[in-house]
């Protein structure tokens, strides 16, 4: 396992399906690390033909009827991965540095006063006796981004075999996806991602690879993606009791995020990462002395050391400034780079047409959708062809998709056996239940929004290529965070590395608020949603939940107000800005004050 405190600041985090799919073998070898997503084994199969062919490697198909088939198939790719990232890395530090472009990218990529161009500057004016010792210096120092993979614990159907039988717990998708990793070559850590799955992270006790040594090194690391300190400590505490050591917690806003979003209660990133920053050394002690308690009752041997432990933050940051803020002021140890990298071909697989329609996309084409099949809000793109084909299906009274991959298949509404309710099958059945009056006009148009996200987010990764995805299903879903609207063209890669370290600024739309000010916005707007939301029951609960939801933007309205008068957290203009943004949001909050009964009836 990785660490970066030598190299970037910065991670790509997952992004869909396909499009970090590949970005480990466009970037890994420069030191950035990033995130696959492991959850489509049908995609990493044909990613792994598509490589296996442009590097000439030998590939051997692993079919569907292969015992443990999607475990092998993840443990495939990722072997690959690790390979050709490796053989390029050591092509790069080996070869005569002074004629290697690569090596000569690595450095250019990296952030201005870091240990590793110092080194390489007191290389290039050091006398012949010294330089042999000072590249053997430098080279120990140059390391590989990490390959990291993602696991979404909700996605975890249970499968079942030919006869139609439920197969044992194990090979249920999330943790089939586990064995998957943890028996591959990759060089990086599982991150889990929408909360807790208690039979997945039971299951990870299972391997050793997750385990610390006496020495507090972990072969394969555990990141825990939470949007608050209380699920930090309640999910690190429940893996610390199995003796299993998280690494990183990789806090994400709640909205101001691309993908599924995860709303919080009104809390906002500030207060968060405050709290984090106050309470990390508690954390880390808490989560140590009970690891320790939990190898010695394992009869494992005992820390001597301390295991790597970051905190890091993602969602919605679009400046070097608000980046360097972040880092410094709440303590962190990294940011998380995601949307804006779907623009940067070199490190993203996004087909042209999708760019297209992102630099054609107007601000409001970004929005919070129902399309996902978990039932949880999701970062959508009304001009996508994806969201194109959903609308054609339904006007030529055909809503819903073919149901090939079944990895969201969760609802048992109309079936025994659950369904995907983007699917075809449960489209019509909700068709009938409209027709006959007994479901109203706004819950068919919240089901027949859903989308078949499985197909969708990967087959970018296969356009992107150059080749047709199986079932010739091109239609693509792209799941931007909202911050992507204010990037317009396509950069290269180290002109966004550039941007993110200061070295230069890329053209960011001048009305983009600041990255604290955004995700207020957000909130707002789902708030007033949910006070528009018709309730038929248990009413005095959701006034409950609502009025607690607007006292939490109103402290954290609060929060920002103390802070920018006592910290510069950017330039004055903007600070400035942010001072009248906040009191007029503070207003209109407060002004969501009706009676739920009225608003919601």
């Amino acid at each position: 396992m990785n660490s970066q405190s030598l190299t970037h600041t910065f991670h790509i985090p997952v992004m869909g399906l396909g499009y970090t799919v590949d970005t480990p073998i466009k970037v890994a070898k420069y030191g950035i690390s990033s995130v696959i997503s492991i959850m489509d084994d049908h995609l990493l199969e044909d990613m792994r033909k598509l490589y296996s062919k442009k590097f000439v490697r030998e590939f051997i198909p692993i079919p569907d009827n292969d015992e443990d088939y999607r475990a092998k198939r993840i443990t495939a790719y990722l072997d690959l991965t690790q390979s050709l990232v490796e053989e390029q890395f050591n092509k790069l530090i080996n070869e005569n540095w002074e004629t290697n472009t690569e090596f000569r990218k690595y450095l250019d990529l990296l952030p201005q006063n870091t240990v590793l161009l110092d080194l390489f500057a007191k290389l290039e004016t050091s006398s012949d006796s010294e330089k042999f010792q000072l590249k053997e210096e430098l080279k120990s120092k140059l390391i590989i981004g990490a390959v990291d993979v993602n696991i979404m614990t909700k996605v975890d159907k249970i499968n079942i075999d030919k006869e139609g039988n439920e197969l044992p717990r194990e090979y249920s998708d999330a943790l089939s996806a586990l064995r998957g990793f943890a028996r591959s070559k990759a060089n990086g850590s599982v991150v889990f991602s929408a909360g807790m799955n208690p039979a997945l992270y039971g299951y990870a006790e299972h391997f050793l690879e997750f385990y610390p040594n006496q020495f507090g090194e972990i072969s394969k690391g555990i990141i825990l993606k939470v949007s608050d300190y209380r699920s930090a400590l309640i999910q690190g505490k429940f893996l610390a009791k199995k003796g299993l050591w998280v690494s990183e917690f990789r806090i994400e806003s709640g909205l101001n995020c691309g993908g599924h979003a995860f709303a919080t209660e009104g809390f906002l990133i500030g207060p968060i990462l405050e709290e984090f920053k106050n309470n990390r050394n508690e954390l880390f002690q808490t989560l140590f002395e009970t690891c320790q308690g939990a190898l010695e009752s394992k009869g494992l041997t005992k820390l001597s050391s301390a295991p790597i432990f970051k905190i890091t933050y993602q969602g919605g940051i679009g400046t070097a400034r608000e980046d360097n803020f972040l880092r410094e002021y709440y303590e962190l140890d990294g940011t998380g780079w995601g949307s804006p990298f779907l623009l940067v071909p070199e490190a993203t697989s996004v087909d042209d047409d999708t760019l297209e329609r992102l630099f054609q996309a107007k601000k409001s084409d970004y929005y919070l959708s129902h399309a996902s099949p978990l039932g949880v809000p999701f970062n959508n793109l009304r001009t996508s062809s994806g969201e194109e084909q959903r609308q054609a299906r339904i006007e030529k009274n055909r809503a819903g998709s073919p149901c090939y991959k079944k990895f969201l298949m969760n609802n048992t509404e109309f079936t025994d056996k659950p369904i995907c309710t983007a699917s075809r099958q449960y489209q019509d059945l909700k068709a009938k239940q409209f027709e006959a009056g007994e479901i109203e006009g706004e819950e068919m148009e919240k089901v027949e929004a859903k989308d078949c996200l499985c197909e969708g987010l990967s087959a970018p990764a296969i356009l992107a290529a150059g080749e047709t995805p199986r079932r010739n299903l091109n239609a693509v879903t792209i799941c931007p965070g909202p911050n992507l609207a204010y990037f317009k063209g396509t950069f290269s890669l180290k002109e966004m590395a550039d941007h993110i370290y200061g070295k230069l600024s890329l053209k960011v739309d001048i009305e983009r608020p600041h990255v604290f000010v955004k995700e207020l916005q957000l909130y707002v707007t789902y708030l007033k949603k949910e006070f528009e939301t018709k309730v038929t029951e248990k009413v005095a609960k959701k006034e409950a939940y609502l009025e607690k939801f607007r006292n939490n933007l109103i402290q954290g309205v609060e929060y920002y107000q103390e802070l920018i008068d006592k910290v510069e957290i950017d330039s004055s203009a903007i600070l400035e800005k942010m001072a009248d943004q906040f009191s007029k949001i503070k207003c209109e909050i407060e002004q969501l004050n009706k009676p739920v009964e009225a608003s919601l009836t």
